[in-house]
């Protein structure tokens, strides 16, 4: 067994794998670019390196800045963790030739399935069965059109050098093939640095199912059961579980074998997973997509019922061990899910966010587990991954890990990263789900239902009455308050006057709360601006601490995690959060409104880097048109044109980076003659 690792990834994968280590008696090396200079991986393992700037290109994707880091702190091996360069053959070689021990398959394997042309073509031969598509590599944009056309449509474009879906595009018209080719292969690209595509037939309606193989150097392969994966966004996974509710014994074993046999046909060594899709009215007809030549960011649903560490066997079978069982001793006990925690804003859209880290709770224990890179001062940017951690529940029934998984996500709390713990919280909780049927589309059809777009009243409520507190004396014994500070609305030979605080959600219309009397027990408006509010009632701040408060909200009582920002504060409930910010009516008035172009201008929805500008000053554009690209966590989005016009501003260049909402562009209508 080895001494020293080098952990050649960042994040949650990277703690996660430093735990293992540890538990081992190895002691662990951390890489760091300079934007996780203070991440918990950091901090986490036994010695840290800089290997370079903030963008992945320099850092992270450097092969020689990761060897230089393991010669110089004497690691014997390298696990690259997922993503990155952790199916990258030459890296995998890279690491061998240098003398290091590369904890994964052999760099042919990697080469050989990372090829998803060659792959299908492999698999084939061993009697695998594949998804009908285009054959051979190299395909120019005609001939990947033609071969849509004979496969039929719809069909699926896909990159054949990577997966996650980037790159991954649904065609289902004809007409938009080239586009369509473009745009996968851009994305493609960016992505993997190789912008070869492939055409598989598009199977409506389909279950992603997977099969975790683990193969040892002496020809023993064992298969550890399959993950259900449909459930996903963008084609991208957001929640796992094991077993499948879909499959019976007899189709869990013959796809096991199919995914033996994938493994056994490159050569595997280390943890491996086969992919397949899976008509959800046919089961029993399962198609190989790919086989992921790494450990899978749903490998804890597994390990909870195998009862088995996969890092754990892949350090063992890195370091030249057998395989102590077969697969007769394969057993599965209970049912795990796992929720993926992304920082991203379901009520924009899904688009990814950022920020600093305020708050910060994860559940353990108890049949939960979460993994995770975060910390309290944290900062999540836009050049990684979205993915920030992952809850992972397990009960004896499948319903009772759904119950589990539910309420420890209820549980969590994330403040100042805006974060989609709350839609994976609903998603659970809906019928098709419970049930378990499940497929790919799923997610998608019914995403109008499971996102909260309105703020709650009480959460506009809470933040008054904590500034309404915030304004009242301290209550110091012995010492003067000067009663024109009090917030008391006091005023001679009348009523009592009522204090506005006038707050804003981004993405949201500004919205006022009047207070009368004190926080603990006041009249509060909610919106009102007159004698006849629309929600009247009354309110109180009950007890608080530093991190949680209650409030009484006409009648009923809410309890939410808070954390004060320097715009405002977060306010957390059930997953779900709030950064309501202080709001200037009269300063908003005089710039023309949350953005002072109001219409014409272009903002950017996220925070992320233009990568591409395709207009000047000047221009006359139509309505619609592509006008820049933003990318942040390697996803792009295309700004466009409002309404036909003009170009009077552009505020950005290609590599600028740009902050959520702020104005790129601005786009004057032609005048109507």
């Amino acid at each position: 067994m080895f001494d020293t690792v080098l952990v050649a990834n960042r994040g949650e994968i990277a703690v996660r794998v430093i735990r293992t280590l540890r538990s081992q008696g190895i002691r662990s090396v951390a890489v760091y670019s300079d934007a996780d200079a203070d991440a918990l991986h950091v901090r986490e393992a036994d010695t840290a390196v800089r290997i370079g700037p903030a963008a992945a290109a320099d850092s992270y994707l450097s092969g020689a800045a990761l060897l230089a880091a393991a010669a110089r702190t004497g690691a014997q091996a390298v696990h690259p963790g997922y993503g990155f360069l952790a199916e990258n053959a030459a890296f995998a070689r890279a690491v061998t030739e240098a003398g290091l021990t590369f904890i994964g398959p052999p760099a042919d394997a990697i080469e050989l399935m990372g090829d998803k042309i060659r792959a299908k073509e492999t698999v084939r031969a061993a009697g695998v069965p594949v998804v009908p598509g285009s054959s051979g590599g190299g395909l120019t944009d005609a001939e990947l059109a033609e071969a849509a056309r004979k496969t039929g449509m719809p069909v699926l474009l896909k990159p054949s050098a990577g997966g996650g879906g980037k790159g991954m595009r649904l065609v289902r018209d004809e007409g938009a093939l080239a586009e369509e080719i473009a745009a996968a292969r851009r994305e493609a690209r960016g992505s993997f640095g190789d912008d070869t595509l492939l055409v598989e037939r598009w199977i409506d309606r389909p279950r992603h199912i997977e099969i975790q193989v683990l193969a040892d150097g002496h020809g023993g392969v064992v298969h550890l059961g399959e993950r259900e994966c449909s459930l996903q966004r963008r084609h991208q996974k957001i929640i796992e579980e094991a077993p499948s509710p879909l499959l019976d014994e007899a189709i869990r074993t013959a796809m096991g074998e199919a995914a033996v046999n994938a493994a056994r046909s490159c050569g595997y060594r280390g943890a491996g997973t086969v992919e397949f899709i899976v008509p959800g009215s046919d089961p029993a007809s399962y198609f190989f997509m790919e086989m992921n030549t790494r450990l899978q960011v749903e490998h804890p649903v597994t390990e909870m019922i195998t009862g088995l560490d996969l890092v754990e066997w892949q350090l063992r079978i890195a370091a030249g061990e057998r395989l102590p069982f077969g697969q007769a001793d394969i057993t599965l006990d209970g049912h795990a899910v796992e929720a993926r925690i992304c920082a991203e804003d379901p009520a924009r859209g899904f688009l990814p966010s950022g920020g600093t880290v305020l708050a910060l709770r994860e559940p353990q224990g108890d049949g939960v587990r979460t993994d995770s890179g975060l910390s309290e001062g944290t900062a999540v940017g836009s050049l990684y991954d979205p993915m920030v951690s992952k809850v992972i529940a397990h009960g004896p029934d499948r319903a009772a890990a759904l119950r589990k998984l539910r309420a420890a996500l209820a549980d969590t709390v994330i403040l100042g990263v805006p974060a989609n713990t709350g839609f994976l919280r609903r998603l659970l909780a809906h019928p098709a789900v419970v049930a378990g049927e499940l497929e790919t589309g799923l997610v998608e059809r019914e995403v109008d239902g499971l996102v909260v777009r309105d703020v709650p009243g009480e959460v506009y409520v809470a933040a008054a009455l904590l500034r309404h507190a915030a304004l009242e004396p301290g209550g110091v014994v012995g010492s003067w308050t000067d009663p024109f500070s009090v917030p008391s609305g006091w005023r001679l030979g009348g009523e009592a006057a009522w204090t506005a605080h006038h707050f804003r959600v981004p993405g949201q219309e500004p919205v006022t709360v009047w207070v009368r009397g004190s926080a603990a027990d006041g009249e509060v408006r909610l919106g009102g601006l007159g004698a006849e509010p629309p929600v009247p009632g009354r309110g109180g701040v009950g007890e608080t601490t530093a991190d949680i408060v209650t409030v009484i909200w006409d009648g009923a009582t809410h309890t939410f995690a808070a954390a004060p920002s320097p715009e405002g504060v977060w306010l957390g409930r059930d997953g779900d959060s709030w950064h309501v910010q202080d709001h200037d009516p009269v300063a908003a008035a005089l710039q023309g409104g949350p953005g002072a172009h109001g219409v014409d201008a272009l903002t950017a929805p996220m925070p992320g880097t233009v990568t591409v500008v395709k207009v000047a000053v000047g221009d006359e554009v139509a309505a619609g048109q592509a006008l820049l690209i933003v990318e942040a966590m390697k996803m792009e989005h295309v700004i466009s044109a409002p309404h036909a016009g003009t170009v009077t501003e552009l505020d950005v260049t290609a590599g600028s980076t740009v902050a959520m909402d702020q104005v790129l562009a601005v786009v004057d209508p032609f005048e109507e003659t």
